[in-house]
């Protein structure tokens, strides 16, 4: 803000010339008559105090000259104009007979401006918001109007208590410094998040749902639980969609407050809602509006069961398939218009699909504006109307979720607007880019490895393109694993997966009586085969070698190290079918999947390895217990030759509960008893997470699992010894394991901590009880 004696002068010379104004005006009022009491005329105007403003620019700004009559308000309204002109800091009419004398003091001219006290947020942040700039004149308007540009900079960064001080320093000759004088104060946090009229679903489920959180006890590396208010309006979108796709059609907003701390030190977030009644669907049917379109046969194309809970999702889905066959066959500007019937008694809806002929509107263009680094065609491809097609509205709104869903941006937003002609529309897309890349570091220590460390980078916007690239880096006590992995989304513009993996790694005898060397080459291209599933097609290229046998090896293994180097290409296949990922945070969904590898190597060797999994996801107890099923079991069938060990299953790999290395199929012929793993595999995970009743901001969540599977089946065992105690371990044996877990949703990404103990095993089998991983999806 100015100093205070300088705005207090200012006030008192206008005091003062408005009285001198008015006494001269009454002095002219008591010699002239009635008729002329509103007039004056002035045969000379004099300007004082203007430096760099010329006579010629007040003039203009009072409006009148020299000789010229002029009324009481034209002279008010002189005054005004020059005042409010920004250029003066002063400004007074003084009457001296028939001279009107326009005394002015002109703002002073900026000459640096700094910025004080800030360490939180660099100059080059602030500068830019900044308007008043080194050179111009200085304007109080306009500087205030800067600090509380910076003031709300800080609290976008959560700084709500952050105090912006502006300070004029005079440096002589009508030139002042300008400083802001910042005090940052705390990040002001969200200290409790809660909800009002929730009934079907608890605080603690809701919360999940949010983009804002809740600050805990590792807040100093948690962003999102500060409290930024343009955020607001996006967690009110996801807890919409939330709802809605839940079937509660009249779920409603009704207010989101915050509040301040006394302290100013913290935010108290409510959201105040109306969930109503939840809907399922009732009859669905499909009506034609358009001659020459049979219902029957759209009708066909429905995949929306009378029952199943009614959901917007759903609902686009079947539209989508309407309208795509209408497509398919030639039918341009086809809709299908879905009319509601509610029936609140039984809480249903019926719906209508009515087959109408839409208005004849086309794509003029796509604008795609605040994209910097973002290349125009990655956000283009997200449509799948291109220039020249009819407009679609709910393409458009699909692509605009694509866009998002894409993680390179902040914000989006996808509009329509009227072209060039009435048939002639143009979509604008403005977004706003956000951080795409990352960078990690890390540290590891086990008994028997040590010390060992890591570094990492990934960016999921290559360039702009799209692209994603990761590079990783980790050693550990002379055992190394170096990758590179490369992925394009939309191989030449169309929705076809390209991955390329290159690594290295290297293996010392932790788990295991040898060490090996490993240099592999992948590329696999993927694309979508039906609504739901997706085909990969990969081809792979290994080489591998076995070494550091000692004592007496099992024989398979001295096999593979006397082989050498081996070099083994494949060609395989995966077909994927995948609900999971449908709706706005969605409550169930399942996977079905079928893989083949067709492997040919040196001497002679030839494979099939066949994998098939099913797994399957759903809350109960309004979604605050989540339970877990997945199924697995796969076999590789040596078509000629011997498998080699890194080729075969192990079987803590396929459950929890078992030592790596030191469980499953052994040759008991050898001094080590070693373990060779098997030829086939099955597995059964059963899982149930739930929350612990602790301080959500702490982020811990409790599950309990049960695990049973088996690993059998060496190939080629002649001459070896793979029974013990009369228990043949080559066989299929059934083990099984149950434990809890502990999920923590920590700063640096989600983590699990599985503590297990087998319940069924083998005498030779070894345990593992502790086990510690990041979550992913099953």
């Amino acid at each position: 803000m100015l100093p205070s004696r300088k705005r207090g002068g200012a006030r008192r010379l206008h005091v003062f010339s408005a009285v001198v104004f008015c006494l001269f005006a009454l002095a002219n009022a008591a010699f002239v008559t009635p008729a002329d009491a509103q007039t004056y005329r002035f045969n000379n105007i004099a300007i004082e105090g203007n430096i760099r403003v010329d006579d010629s620019t007040l003039f203009g700004l009072a409006g009148f000259g020299r000789g010229e009559t002029v009324s009481a308000g034209q002279l008010n309204a002189a005054y005004g104009n020059i005042a409010a002109s920004g250029l003066f800091e002063t400004v007074e009419f003084v009457p001296q007979g028939n001279t009107l004398l326009i005394r002015v003091s002109e703002y002073p001219i900026i000459n640096i401006v700094n910025f004080e006290g800030n360490r939180r947020i660099d100059d080059e942040d602030i500068t830019p918001i900044v308007q008043t700039r080194s050179g111009r004149v200085l304007s109080p308007s306009q500087v205030e109007a800067d600090a509380r540009a910076i003031a709300e900079l800080y609290a976008q960064r959560g700084r709500s208590a952050a105090e912006i001080t502006p300070r004029i320093i005079p440096r002589g000759n009508n030139r002042v410094d300008l400083a802001f004088e910042i005090r940052e104060g705390n990040v002001v946090e969200i200290e409790r998040l809660s909800f009002v009229g929730n009934r079907a679903y608890s605080s603690y489920r809701l919360r999940q749902v949010l983009n804002t959180k809740q600050a805990g006890v590792f807040r100093w590396l948690v962003q999102r639980d500060t409290f930024v208010a343009e955020r607001i309006g996006l967690d009110r979108q996801l807890l919409t969609d939330f709802y809605l796709s839940r079937g509660y059609v009249d779920f409603e907003i009704l207010s989101v407050t915050s509040e301040l701390a006394r302290e100013r030190d913290g935010f108290f977030l409510t959201f105040n809602i109306r969930e109503g009644l939840q809907y399922r669907f009732g009859n669905v049917s499909v009506v034609s509006e358009v001659e020459g379109i049979d219902a029957a046969d759209y009708e066909r194309e429905l995949r929306l069961r009378p029952g199943t809970i009614f959901s917007p999702t759903v609902l686009d889905q079947n539209i989508a398939r309407i309208e795509r066959l209408a497509e398919q066959r030639g039918l341009r500007f086809i809709r299908a218009e879905p009319r509601f019937t509610r029936d609140n008694r039984n809480q249903t809806i019926d719906v209508e699909f009515a087959i109408v002929r839409g208005e004849r509107v086309f794509v003029e263009r796509i604008d795609i504006q605040g994209n910097t680094t973002t290349l125009d065609r990655v956000v283009r491809r997200q449509f799948t109307s291109a220039e020249g097609d009819p407009l679609n509205p709910r393409e458009i709104r699909e692509a605009a979720e694509r866009i998002r869903a894409l993680g390179y941006f902040s914000d989006v937003d996808v509009d329509t607007r009227r072209g060039s002609a009435p048939d002639q529309a143009i979509v604008d897309v403005e977004v706003e880019e956000t951080t795409t890349g990352s960078l990690g570091f890390s540290v590891s220590y086990g008994r028997a490895q040590g010390i060992g460390f890591g570094i990492s980078f990934s960016e999921q916007n290559f360039l702009g393109r799209g692209q994603q690239v990761a590079v990783s880096f980790n050693t550990v006590k002379g055992s190394r694993d170096i990758s590179l992995q490369f992925a394009e989304p939309a191989l030449f513009g169309r929705d076809l997966r390209y991955s390329l993996g290159i690594g290295y790694r290297e293996t010392k005898s932790f788990f295991s009586d040898f060490d090996t060397r490993e240099g592999f080459l992948n590329n696999s291209i993927g694309f979508p085969v039906a609504e739901y599933a997706r085909l990969q097609l990969r081809q792979g290229l290994v080489l591998d070698r076995l070494s550091g046998l000692s004592g007496n090896p099992s024989q398979r293994l001295q096999d593979d190290a006397d082989a050498g180097t081996a070099v083994t290409g494949s060609l395989g296949y995966t077909y994927t079918f995948d609900t999971r990922n449908v709706g706005i945070d969605p409550s169930q969904g399942a996977i079905l999947s079928f893989s083949q590898d067709f492997g040919l190597g040196n001497q002679s060797r030839r494979y099939v390895k066949t994998e098939g999994r099913a797994g399957y996801e759903m809350g109960i107890f309004n979604e605050d217990v989540t339970l877990r099923a997945d199924a697995r079991a796969g076999a590789l069938h040596m078509i000629n030759g011997k498998s080699r060990n890194r080729e075969r299953y192990q079987l803590s790999d396929v459950m929890r509960g078992f030592a790596p290395g030191d469980s499953g199929p052994r040759d008991f012929a050898s001094g080590s008893n070693d373990v060779l793993g098997g030829n086939r595999y099955f597995s059964v995970q059963l899982e149930a997470q739930f929350p612990l009743g602790t301080p959500e901001e702490y982020g811990l969540s409790g599950g309990v699992f049960a695990d049973a599977g088996s690993v059998w089946g060496v190939d080629s065992v002649g001459g070896i010894n793979m029974t013990d105690g009369g228990t043949d371990y080559n066989k299929m044996h059934v083990r099984a394991a149950v434990g809890v877990s502990l999920f923590w949703d920590s700063p640096l990404g989600p983590l699990r901590f599985d503590f297990s103990r087998p319940v069924r095993k083998l005498d030779r089998d070894r345990s593992q009880n502790f086990d510690f991983s990041i979550v992913s999806q099953f």
